[in-house]
C-alpha cells in the first residue's frame, strides 16, 4: 500500500508540519509501505515529490524548489512536478495529512479527501472543523457540562463597530490578566497575556491578523496537563503528561524552535485528577466526533480543578512532541503508533463507504 503524505499548508503552522512529517517518514514500516511525498506550499502550490521505500537520511528530502511553469521542479536531489491537489487520487492509497492549523486542520482538507474516496488518518470534517474553532469548541464542551475557564467571543466586526462595548462585554465578565486567542489557530500563534485594555486592544488587533474571530479568556494560576487520545469507537486515552513551564506561557518560538518546553510524562498529580483528565478528554473526544488521534489539553489548579482548554485533532509528530510520549509511556512505540493510526482510518474508510452501500 501506499501513503501519501501530505504537509507543509499554507497556515503559519507550515513549518511545524515540516518537522512533523520528517518525524513520521522515519516512524514508517517500509517493509509494509511506500511513501509519497507531496508538498503543500505556503501559497498553495501542491507538488508531487520522490516515492520513498525507506527511510530518508536527512530533513533536506522535505524542502524543495520549483520554477513558475512547473516543468523544471526539483526536490533536493529528486525531480518534482507541481500537480493539480486531485491528482494524489490512487488505488491502494491512504493520505497521512500532516497539517496544522487552518487548510489542514479545520475540515478543509477532510472534506476534500472524502469527495475524492480517499481513506485519510485523523479526524473528519465535523471534528477537524469544530475543535479548530475555538468558540465552536467551548460551547460543544458546555453543553456536555465539561469545566473550562470563562470566555468571552469576539467578532472583528463587533470589534470594528463598537470597541467600548467589546471591552465593558470582556470586563463586565472576565477580571486582568486574560488570554487573547485567535478562534481558528494553534501552536500559540496569536496568543496575547493582557493585564490592562490597552494591552487588551493590542491583543485583540493582534488575534485579528490570523482570523476574523477571537476569544478571551480568563487567565488563571494554573499547570498545563495534557491527554492522549486514540481510537474510533473504542476509544483509548494515556495518563497525563505535563508541560512543565519556567515562564507564564510558552509562544510558537518557545515550542517548536527554540526547544525551551520541558515534559514530564506522566504528570506527578493524584490518582484522581488522572483519572478525571482521562474521563474528561473521552468525553470531549466523543462529543467531537472524534476518531483516530487527538491531544487534549487541560488546566490544573493548586487545588486540583480541571478545566479543558482545547482538544488539538492534529497534534505535533515532532521528535518534541508530547502526543507520541505520552504513547510512548504507555507502552505505544512510534512506529506502532502510526501503524495503529494507519488501520484506525482504513476502518473508517470501510466503515463510511458501508453506510454508502446500503
Amino acid at each position: 500500500m501506499k501513503i501519501t503524505l501530505l504537509y507543509g499548508g499554507r497556515s503559519e503552522e507550515h513549518d511545524v508540519s515540516i518537522l512533523s512529517a520528517y518525524s513520521v517518514l522515519n516512524a514508517i514500516y517500509y517493509n509494509y509501505y511506500q511513501v509519497q511525498l507531496v508538498f503543500i506550499s505556503k501559497d498553495g502550490q501542491w507538488v508531487k515529490g520522490p516515492l520513498l521505500s525507506e527511510k530518508p537520511t536527512s530533513k533536506e528530502i522535505l524542502k524543495l524548489t520549483w520554477s513558475e511553469d512547473g516543468e523544471t521542479d526539483k526536490w533536493g536531489e529528486f525531480t518534482g512536478r507541481v500537480i493539480m491537489p486531485c491528482e494524489i487520487k490512487e488505488e491502494d492509497t491512504i493520505v497521512f495529512p500532516v497539517l496544522h492549523g487552518p487548510n489542514g486542520e479545520d475540515g478543509t482538507i477532510q472534506g476534500f479527501l472524502d469527495t475524492l474516496g480517499l481513506p485519510y488518518v485523523g479526524a473528519g470534517v465535523l471534528a477537524s472543523a469544530n475543535a479548530m474553532d475555538k468558540i465552536m469548541t467551548k460551547y460543544l464542551l458546555q453543553t456536555a457540562g465539561i469545566p473550562q475557564v470563562p470566555f468571552v467571543p469576539v467578532l472583528r466586526s463587533d470589534w470594528k463597530e463598537n470597541p467600548r462595548k467589546v471591552f465593558e462585554q470582556c470586563e463586565g465578565s472576565l477580571i486582568y490578566p486574560v488570554f487573547v486567542k485567535p478562534a481558528n489557530m494553534g501552536s500559540s500563534v496569536g496568543i496575547s497575556k493582557a493585564e490592562n485594555r490597552e494591552e487588551l486592544q493590542n491583543a485583540l488587533e493582534e488575534a485579528y491578523r490570523y482570523d476574523s474571530r477571537a476569544i478571551v479568556e480568563q487567565g488563571i494560576e494554573a499547570r498545563e496537563i495534557e491527554v492522549a487520545i486514540l481510537g474510533n469507537e473504542d476509544v483509548r486515552t494515556t495518563l497525563p503528561g505535563e508541560i512543565v513551564k519556567d515562564v507564564e506561557f510558552y509562544d510558537y518560538n518557545s515550542k517548536y524552535i527554540d526547544n525551551q518546553i520541558t515534559m514530564k510524562i506522566p504528570a506527578e498529580v493524584p490518582d484522581e485528577v488522572h483519572q478525571k483528565a482521562r474521563e474528561f478528554a473521552k468525553k470531549a473526544y466523543t462529543i467531537l466526533d472524534g476518531s483516530g488521534l487527538s491531544r487534549c489539553d487541560f488546566f490544573l489548579t493548586s487545588k486540583n480543578e480541571l478545566f479543558l482548554n482545547e482538544l488539538n485533532t492534529m497534534p505535533g509528530f515532532t521528535e518534541f512532541s508530547m502526543y507520541p510520549l505520552l504513547w510512548e509511556n504507555m507502552g505505544l512505540k512510534y512506529s506502532d503508533l502510526i501503524e495503529e493510526l494507519i488501520q484506525l482510518a482504513l476502518n473508517r474508510f470501510k466503515q463510511r463507504q458501508s453506510f454508502y452501500e446500503r
